[in-house]
Protein backbone atom coordinates (compact mmCIF):
# COMPACT_ATOMS: atom_id res chain seq x y z
CA UNK A 1 0.00 0.00 0.00
CA UNK A 2 1.53 3.30 -1.08
CA UNK A 3 1.37 6.50 0.88
CA UNK A 4 -0.04 9.41 -1.09
CA UNK A 5 2.42 12.28 -1.61
CA UNK A 6 1.14 15.59 -0.24
CA UNK A 7 0.98 18.16 -2.97
CA UNK A 8 2.02 21.73 -2.23
CA UNK A 9 -0.88 24.14 -1.93
CA UNK A 10 -1.14 26.60 -4.76
CA UNK A 11 -1.00 30.26 -3.88
CA UNK A 12 -3.85 32.39 -4.95
CA UNK A 13 -2.28 35.09 -7.10
CA UNK A 14 -5.04 37.45 -6.00
CA UNK A 15 -4.28 37.03 -2.31
CA UNK A 16 -2.85 40.17 -0.70
CA UNK A 17 0.68 40.11 0.62
CA UNK A 18 1.32 41.95 3.88
CA UNK A 19 2.82 45.38 3.32
CA UNK A 20 5.74 46.63 5.31
CA UNK A 21 4.64 49.68 7.26
CA UNK A 22 7.03 52.54 7.97
CA UNK A 23 7.95 52.96 11.62
CA UNK A 24 5.44 54.99 13.56
CA UNK A 25 6.89 58.21 14.91
CA UNK A 26 6.68 58.45 18.69
CA UNK A 27 7.31 61.37 21.01
CA UNK A 28 10.36 59.45 22.20
CA UNK A 29 11.79 59.68 18.68
CA UNK A 30 11.56 63.47 18.77
CA UNK A 31 13.11 63.50 22.24
CA UNK A 32 15.94 61.35 20.89
CA UNK A 33 16.39 63.66 17.90
CA UNK A 34 16.69 66.63 20.29
CA UNK A 35 19.08 64.55 22.44
CA UNK A 36 16.96 65.11 25.54
CA UNK A 37 17.97 61.63 26.62
CA UNK A 38 21.60 62.83 26.68
CA UNK A 39 21.67 66.09 28.67
CA UNK A 40 25.46 66.47 28.66
CA UNK A 41 25.25 68.99 25.80
CA UNK A 42 22.72 71.06 27.72
CA UNK A 43 24.98 71.15 30.77
CA UNK A 44 28.11 72.06 28.79
CA UNK A 45 26.20 74.96 27.24
CA UNK A 46 24.50 75.97 30.50
CA UNK A 47 27.57 76.34 32.73
CA UNK A 48 29.22 79.20 30.77
CA UNK A 49 25.83 80.92 30.54
CA UNK A 50 25.55 80.81 34.32
CA UNK A 51 29.14 82.03 34.70
CA UNK A 52 28.27 85.03 32.58
CA UNK A 53 25.03 85.83 34.42
CA UNK A 54 26.68 85.71 37.86
CA UNK A 55 29.73 87.72 36.80
CA UNK A 56 27.59 90.35 35.09
CA UNK A 57 25.38 90.66 38.17
CA UNK A 58 28.36 90.48 40.58
CA UNK A 59 26.24 88.03 42.52
CA UNK A 60 22.77 86.56 42.16
CA UNK A 61 21.28 87.53 38.75
CA UNK A 62 17.67 88.48 38.06
CA UNK A 63 15.43 85.43 38.51
CA UNK A 64 13.57 86.07 35.24
CA UNK A 65 16.83 86.11 33.25
CA UNK A 66 17.95 82.95 35.01
CA UNK A 67 14.75 81.21 33.90
CA UNK A 68 14.83 82.66 30.37
CA UNK A 69 18.42 81.62 29.69
CA UNK A 70 18.07 78.18 31.26
CA UNK A 71 15.08 77.44 29.03
CA UNK A 72 16.85 79.08 26.10
CA UNK A 73 19.86 76.80 26.51
CA UNK A 74 17.65 73.71 26.47
CA UNK A 75 15.71 74.88 23.42
CA UNK A 76 18.70 76.03 21.36
CA UNK A 77 20.78 72.98 22.17
CA UNK A 78 17.84 70.86 21.04
CA UNK A 79 17.56 72.90 17.84
CA UNK A 80 21.29 72.48 17.23
CA UNK A 81 21.01 68.70 17.56
CA UNK A 82 18.09 68.59 15.12
CA UNK A 83 19.84 70.60 12.40
CA UNK A 84 23.07 68.65 13.03
CA UNK A 85 21.30 65.32 12.45
CA UNK A 86 19.57 66.72 9.36
CA UNK A 87 22.92 67.79 7.91
CA UNK A 88 24.49 64.40 8.77
CA UNK A 89 21.53 62.22 7.79
CA UNK A 90 23.41 60.64 4.87
CA UNK A 91 26.60 59.89 6.79
CA UNK A 92 25.37 58.97 10.28
CA UNK A 93 24.43 55.49 9.08
CA UNK A 94 28.10 54.83 8.29
CA UNK A 95 29.31 55.74 11.78
CA UNK A 96 28.92 53.07 14.46
CA UNK A 97 27.94 55.54 17.20
CA UNK A 98 25.19 57.25 15.19
CA UNK A 99 23.54 54.41 13.25
CA UNK A 100 20.37 54.46 15.38
CA UNK A 101 19.57 58.15 15.10
CA UNK A 102 15.92 58.80 14.12
CA UNK A 103 16.70 60.34 10.72
CA UNK A 104 18.87 57.35 9.84
CA UNK A 105 16.30 54.74 10.84
CA UNK A 106 13.44 56.67 9.22
CA UNK A 107 11.59 57.11 12.49
CA UNK A 108 11.37 60.84 11.67
CA UNK A 109 11.18 62.33 8.19
CA UNK A 110 13.43 65.08 6.88
CA UNK A 111 10.45 67.39 6.71
CA UNK A 112 9.52 66.56 10.30
CA UNK A 113 13.04 67.43 11.44
CA UNK A 114 13.01 70.79 9.64
CA UNK A 115 9.59 71.67 11.07
CA UNK A 116 10.83 70.80 14.55
CA UNK A 117 13.96 72.93 14.04
CA UNK A 118 11.84 75.90 12.97
CA UNK A 119 9.51 75.51 15.96
CA UNK A 120 12.42 75.33 18.39
CA UNK A 121 13.99 78.45 16.88
CA UNK A 122 10.67 80.28 17.23
CA UNK A 123 10.46 79.23 20.87
CA UNK A 124 14.00 80.45 21.49
CA UNK A 125 13.26 83.77 19.79
CA UNK A 126 10.13 84.12 21.88
CA UNK A 127 12.24 83.77 25.01
CA UNK A 128 14.76 86.35 23.75
CA UNK A 129 11.94 88.84 23.13
CA UNK A 130 11.46 88.90 26.90
CA UNK A 131 14.89 90.54 27.27
CA UNK A 132 16.31 93.85 25.97
CA UNK A 133 17.00 95.12 22.41
CA UNK A 134 20.76 94.48 22.59
CA UNK A 135 20.25 90.83 23.56
CA UNK A 136 17.67 90.43 20.78
CA UNK A 137 20.19 91.69 18.22
CA UNK A 138 22.87 89.35 19.56
CA UNK A 139 20.53 86.37 19.23
CA UNK A 140 20.77 86.59 15.43
CA UNK A 141 24.48 85.74 15.61
CA UNK A 142 23.75 82.77 17.85
CA UNK A 143 21.18 81.40 15.43
CA UNK A 144 23.54 81.74 12.44
CA UNK A 145 26.36 79.95 14.28
CA UNK A 146 24.05 77.13 15.37
CA UNK A 147 22.85 76.70 11.78
CA UNK A 148 26.21 76.71 9.99
CA UNK A 149 28.17 74.54 12.44
CA UNK A 150 26.85 71.12 11.22
CA UNK A 151 27.97 71.87 7.67
CA UNK A 152 31.52 72.95 8.61
CA UNK A 153 32.85 69.40 8.98
CA UNK A 154 32.61 69.04 5.19
CA UNK A 155 34.70 72.13 4.46
CA UNK A 156 37.23 72.58 7.27
CA UNK A 157 39.16 70.56 9.82
CA UNK A 158 38.16 73.15 12.43
CA UNK A 159 34.41 72.56 12.99
CA UNK A 160 35.17 72.39 16.73
CA UNK A 161 36.19 76.06 16.60
CA UNK A 162 32.84 76.96 15.04
CA UNK A 163 31.09 74.88 17.71
CA UNK A 164 33.07 76.74 20.36
CA UNK A 165 31.99 80.07 18.90
CA UNK A 166 28.37 78.87 18.90
CA UNK A 167 28.46 77.46 22.44
CA UNK A 168 30.17 80.59 23.76
CA UNK A 169 27.63 82.94 22.15
CA UNK A 170 25.36 82.56 25.17
CA UNK A 171 28.04 84.45 27.13
CA UNK A 172 27.61 87.89 25.48
CA UNK A 173 23.84 87.40 25.33
CA UNK A 174 23.53 86.60 29.04
CA UNK A 175 26.00 89.33 30.01
CA UNK A 176 24.20 91.96 27.94
CA UNK A 177 20.81 90.97 29.33
CA UNK A 178 22.03 91.25 32.92
CA UNK A 179 24.47 94.18 32.71
CA UNK A 180 22.83 96.12 29.87
CA UNK A 181 26.14 96.40 27.99
CA UNK A 182 29.00 94.34 26.56
CA UNK A 183 31.95 95.18 28.79
CA UNK A 184 35.48 94.36 27.50
CA UNK A 185 36.16 91.77 30.20
CA UNK A 186 33.15 89.79 28.99
CA UNK A 187 35.06 88.83 25.84
CA UNK A 188 37.66 87.14 28.03
CA UNK A 189 34.91 84.76 29.19
CA UNK A 190 33.94 84.21 25.55
CA UNK A 191 37.48 83.31 24.45
CA UNK A 192 37.87 81.00 27.45
CA UNK A 193 34.74 79.07 26.53
CA UNK A 194 35.89 78.73 22.91
CA UNK A 195 39.26 77.29 24.00
CA UNK A 196 37.60 74.91 26.45
CA UNK A 197 35.04 73.75 23.88
CA UNK A 198 37.66 73.01 21.22
CA UNK A 199 39.55 70.87 23.74
CA UNK A 200 36.64 68.76 24.95
CA UNK A 201 34.98 68.45 21.55
CA UNK A 202 38.26 67.16 20.17
CA UNK A 203 37.95 64.33 22.72
CA UNK A 204 34.45 63.74 21.33
CA UNK A 205 35.78 63.72 17.76
CA UNK A 206 38.48 61.22 18.73
CA UNK A 207 35.69 58.71 19.41
CA UNK A 208 34.64 58.75 15.73
CA UNK A 209 38.03 59.43 14.16
CA UNK A 210 38.40 56.05 12.41
CA UNK A 211 34.91 56.24 10.87
CA UNK A 212 35.31 59.92 9.97
CA UNK A 213 38.52 59.26 8.06
CA UNK A 214 36.79 56.55 6.02
CA UNK A 215 33.83 58.72 5.02
CA UNK A 216 35.74 61.98 4.57
CA UNK A 217 34.36 63.96 7.53
CA UNK A 218 36.81 66.52 8.93
CA UNK A 219 37.61 67.36 12.55
CA UNK A 220 40.35 68.68 14.82
CA UNK A 221 40.97 65.08 15.95
CA UNK A 222 42.00 64.23 12.39
CA UNK A 223 43.89 67.50 11.91
CA UNK A 224 45.90 67.10 15.12
CA UNK A 225 46.74 63.45 14.37
CA UNK A 226 49.43 62.05 16.65
CA UNK A 227 49.77 65.46 18.33
CA UNK A 228 46.18 65.34 19.64
CA UNK A 229 47.19 64.78 23.27
CA UNK A 230 49.78 67.56 23.22
CA UNK A 231 47.48 70.09 21.52
CA UNK A 232 44.42 69.35 23.67
CA UNK A 233 46.69 69.61 26.72
CA UNK A 234 47.94 72.99 25.48
CA UNK A 235 44.35 74.13 24.95
CA UNK A 236 43.51 73.10 28.50
CA UNK A 237 46.49 75.04 29.87
CA UNK A 238 45.32 78.10 27.90
CA UNK A 239 41.80 77.60 29.23
CA UNK A 240 43.07 77.42 32.80
CA UNK A 241 45.15 80.58 32.35
CA UNK A 242 42.16 82.38 30.80
CA UNK A 243 40.02 81.33 33.77
CA UNK A 244 42.68 82.78 36.07
CA UNK A 245 42.59 86.06 34.13
CA UNK A 246 38.79 86.13 34.48
CA UNK A 247 39.25 85.94 38.24
CA UNK A 248 41.68 88.84 38.12
CA UNK A 249 39.48 91.04 35.95
CA UNK A 250 36.34 90.40 37.99
CA UNK A 251 38.04 90.67 41.37
CA UNK A 252 37.54 87.06 42.42
CA UNK A 253 39.63 85.62 45.22
CA UNK A 254 40.48 82.53 47.25
CA UNK A 255 37.34 80.47 46.68
CA UNK A 256 37.48 80.95 42.92
CA UNK A 257 41.21 80.21 42.73
CA UNK A 258 40.64 77.03 44.74
CA UNK A 259 38.12 75.93 42.11
CA UNK A 260 40.80 76.42 39.45
CA UNK A 261 43.09 74.02 41.29
CA UNK A 262 40.31 71.43 41.03
CA UNK A 263 39.88 72.24 37.34
CA UNK A 264 43.60 71.60 36.80
CA UNK A 265 43.17 68.21 38.44
CA UNK A 266 40.21 67.37 36.20
CA UNK A 267 42.19 68.33 33.10
CA UNK A 268 45.06 66.07 34.19
CA UNK A 269 42.59 63.22 34.73
CA UNK A 270 41.19 63.73 31.22
CA UNK A 271 44.67 63.53 29.72
CA UNK A 272 45.24 60.26 31.56
CA UNK A 273 41.97 58.93 30.14
CA UNK A 274 42.91 59.66 26.51
CA UNK A 275 46.49 58.41 26.75
CA UNK A 276 45.74 55.28 24.67
CA UNK A 277 43.14 57.04 22.48
CA UNK A 278 40.55 54.36 23.15
CA UNK A 279 37.10 55.57 21.98
CA UNK A 280 35.31 54.72 25.25
CA UNK A 281 37.97 56.48 27.33
CA UNK A 282 37.93 59.54 25.05
CA UNK A 283 34.17 59.74 25.45
CA UNK A 284 34.56 59.51 29.22
CA UNK A 285 37.04 62.40 29.09
CA UNK A 286 34.52 64.42 27.11
CA UNK A 287 31.77 63.74 29.67
CA UNK A 288 34.07 64.69 32.54
CA UNK A 289 34.02 68.31 31.36
CA UNK A 290 30.60 68.69 32.92
CA UNK A 291 32.44 68.72 36.26
CA UNK A 292 34.81 71.39 34.98
CA UNK A 293 31.88 73.70 34.24
CA UNK A 294 30.25 72.92 37.58
CA UNK A 295 33.42 73.49 39.60
CA UNK A 296 34.05 76.88 37.98
CA UNK A 297 30.42 77.86 38.62
CA UNK A 298 30.68 76.92 42.29
CA UNK A 299 33.91 78.90 42.58
CA UNK A 300 32.28 82.00 41.07
CA UNK A 301 29.08 81.84 43.13
CA UNK A 302 30.80 81.15 46.47
CA UNK A 303 33.41 83.83 45.92
CA UNK A 304 30.82 86.45 45.02
CA UNK A 305 28.57 85.41 47.91
CA UNK A 306 31.32 86.10 50.47
CA UNK A 307 32.31 89.50 49.11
Amino acid sequence: MTTPIARPRKRNPKSKQPKLQPPTTQWSDYAKLMRLDKPIGILLLLWPTLWSLWLAAKGLPRWDLLLIFTLGVIVMRSAGCVINDFADRKIDGRVARTQERPLVTGAISNRGALVLFALLCLCAFGLVLLTDPLTIKLSVGGLLLAFIYPFMKRHTHLPQVVLGAAFAWSVPMAFAAQAGALKPEMWLIYVTVVLWTVAYDTFYAMVDRADDIKIGVKSTAILFGDQDRFITGALQVMTLYSLYLIGQRFGLGMYYNTSLVNVAGLFCYQQVLIRYREPAACFKAFLNNNWVGAVVFVGITVDLAFK
